[in-house]
């Protein structure tokens, strides 16, 4: 399955929706004040769609673990949206840190917040990537091989 680049953009903006309420919410668990819970979510608005980016154009030239469906599109597999989920939420915990180690100047909160993310961002991005295999905005169909054929005839 190949993507546009305004499917990346779009999926990035509606993960980053639920993933800044979930730092949002750890953040104030942690330091338990709202106004640095709002800039550590507002900071990774920011980095984290540029970050979100990067990593599904990246997972797009990587063909493993990839099935074709019935149309005979390319998709992910269920082990691929963890191990996809796994890696960006290694490079998202550190972006997390940092950011909540600038904002709060507390080492113990900034990993404490970071650390608790690695579970409860796995579990979201996994269903929020399960979710979009369901959703054709922004997919390029691709001519299964079988299909191509037929395709020149029709056009001779």
């Amino acid at each position: 399955m190949k993507e546009h680049h305004y499917r990346s953009v779009v999926k990035g903006a509606t993960w980053r929706i639920c993933a800044s309420m979930d730092t949002i919410i750890l953040s104030y668990i942690f330091t338990g004040q709202i106004t640095s819970a709002l800039k550590i979510g507002a900071v990774e608005v920011v980095t984290k769609i540029l970050l979100y980016y990067l990593h599904e154009r990246l997972w797009m030239r990587v063909d493993w673990l990839k099935t074709r469906s019935a149309d005979g599109t390319m998709v992910d597999n269920h082990y691929r949206s963890l191990i996809k989920g796994a890696s960006y939420r290694f490079f998202g915990t550190l972006d997390t840190i940092v950011i909540a180690l600038f904002i709060t100047g507390n080492y113990t909160k900034a990993f404490s917040i970071g650390v608790t993310e690695v579970f409860t961002k796995i579990g979201f991005f996994y269903i929020h990537e399960r979710i979009w295999q369901r959703i054709p905005f922004g997919i390029i169909k691709e001519e299964t091989p079988a299909a191509a054929p037929a395709a020149e005839a029709v056009r001779a």
